[in-house]
């Protein structure tokens, strides 16, 4: 369930919400005159929301490309391309 408190009690209550944002690494949402105004994270949760918009993008452009290309490689192909890559970046 989403935790949705007033901005006031970021001021008045600072210390309560830093402890629920880092231990439930969940947001909490601020309200202003009754209507939504900010978000509260944690570092670490806003990095790992980085990181999941990230692959998520990645994801998406590999789709594009993939619909794009009619080439198709099988696993073995791409182990080995793969394998090379590192082989070449140590190198």
């Amino acid at each position: 369930m989403n935790m949705i408190r007033p901005v006031s009690d970021l001021r008045n209550n600072f210390a309560e919400i830093s402890k629920m944002v880092h231990e439930t690494a969940k947001p909490v949402f601020l309200t202003k005159n009754g209507f939504g105004d900010m978000v509260v994270l944690s570092m670490e949760a806003y990095a790992d929301l980085q990181l999941d918009s990230e692959i998520y993008t990645r994801l998406q452009e590999a789709e594009r490309e993939a619909v794009a290309m009619q080439q198709r490689f099988s696993s073995k192909e791409v182990l080995k391309a793969m394998k090379d890559a590192i082989k070449a970046e140590n190198v």
